[in-house]
């Protein structure tokens, strides 16, 4: 019989106390994680599309809720199969709300640019700052105290890589501290799960999304694709979300069938070269570049001027400026213990802006203020 590795008592176990109340545990840290600032935020940024003037195109809060319903649903059927499989629904869910916290601004592209700011490909990785958001930044440095459970499936849950199919839980507790890469596998079947459901997740939602922006057809998709998997996003879930139940029902491990996880990988390769490559997001890149790299030597620069003077910070004339101070004011226990690094001060904060509060800033620093004249009628 498929089971988690590890007890109850190391899943369960929170960072501070916590007394138990009406709600289980982990539909606890689904209600932790929904009020949430970090999660409030997921609204207005980027999952591939940036800053988009259209209400229907995927945002990072709409993705979230994909991988968090596609997770339950695997859980659900596999509880159904008539392996004696004992998921829970609602740890997967859970994992799939929190998952991406720690996405920067423009998606994947901001990702890159913070890192390289940092000097190294690897240096910032969403779901390290993911775990880093829920354990020490959120409700002003005080974090979530989530299960550990929880905050495993969420630094464990990389989605990008096709070259893993069959997925087992590592059977030692991950020191969640010292992760720092995608090769770690979650401590239960749940992450695992949550880490297959974030590529059915956006898969079939970025075709949609590209075929609303003009650059591809439903035509321009892989016949094969088309034939097995269904040329829209409904189409596409059902199929994998299927394919991935019924084959872990048979199989030691969650993964999908040979056949679609090669269908998978085609359609991954597919949208990389025809949406996520396409010219106009190119451009758009570039841009992204010139964004997060001024914004980050501005604020190294204004820490690196004034420090934790927050006298000094508020009594500026830009809102960025007072903004920056007040953020590093909120988390000073936070940053008190690490000895104020000030690249990971700048970092975090970056990292937790939207796109449109990041292009505020970067106009506010950019752009002069208007002129203001004495009121008076003219001569």
């Amino acid at each position: 019989m498929p089971h988690n590795p590890l007890s109850d008592e190391v899943y369960l176990r929170r960072t501070k106390p916590a007394k138990p109340d009406i709600r289980a545990e982990y539909f606890r840290d689904q209600t932790k994680i929904i009020h949430s600032y970090p999660f409030r935020r997921l609204k207005h940024k980027t999952q591939v599309f940036f800053a988009p003037d259209n209400d229907h195109i995927c945002t990072r809060i709409e993705h979230v809720l994909h991988v968090a319903t596609i997770a339950a649903t695997v859980c659900r059927g596999l509880n159904h199969s008539g392996k004696d499989w004992a998921l829970d629904t609602e740890l997967a869910y859970a994992i799939g709300l929190g998952h991406d916290l720690g996405h920067a601004p423009f998606g994947h592209e901001g990702e890159k640019e913070l890192a390289a700011k940092l000097g190294e490909a690897k240096a910032f990785m969403h779901e390290v700052n993911s775990y880093r958001v829920v354990e020490h930044l959120a409700n002003r440095g005080q974090g979530l105290n989530l299960t550990y459970a929880v905050k495993d499936g969420i630094i464990c849950h990389c989605g990008e890589d096709f070259s893993s199919n069959c997925l087992h839980p590592s059977s030692q507790p991950n020191d969640l501290e010292k992760i720092r890469d995608h090769h770690t596998m979650p401590c239960t079947y749940e992450g695992c799960i949550v880490r297959l459901a974030d590529r059915i997740a956006y898969l079939g939602r970025d075709v949609e999304d590209g075929v609303a922006a003009g650059f591809i057809t439903k035509a321009d998709l892989p016949r094969r694709v088309v034939q097995e998997l269904g040329d829209s996003n409904t189409d596409i879930i059902d199929a994998l979300v299927s394919d991935l139940v019924s084959n872990s029902a048979q199989v030691d491990g969650i993964g999908f069938s040979a056949e679609k996880h090669a269908l998978m990988t085609e359609l991954g390769k597919f949208n990389y070269e025809r949406i996520y490559y396409h010219p106009t997001l190119v451009k758009f890149r570039r841009h992204i570049h010139t964004v997060v790299h001024t914004l980050f030597d501005y604020f190294q620069d204004l820490y690196s001027k004034n420090g934790t003077d927050f006298k000094s910070y508020a009594a500026m004339d830009l809102e960025v400026d007072r903004n920056f101070g007040h953020y590093v004011q909120q988390l000073r226990a936070v940053y008190e213990r690490e000895g104020w690094p000030a690249k990971t001060i700048v970092t975090d904060y970056i990292a937790g802006m939207t796109d449109g509060f990041a292009l505020d800033n970067m106009r506010q620093i950019s752009l002069p203020s208007p002129m203001h004249f004495p009121r008076g009628g003219r001569p």
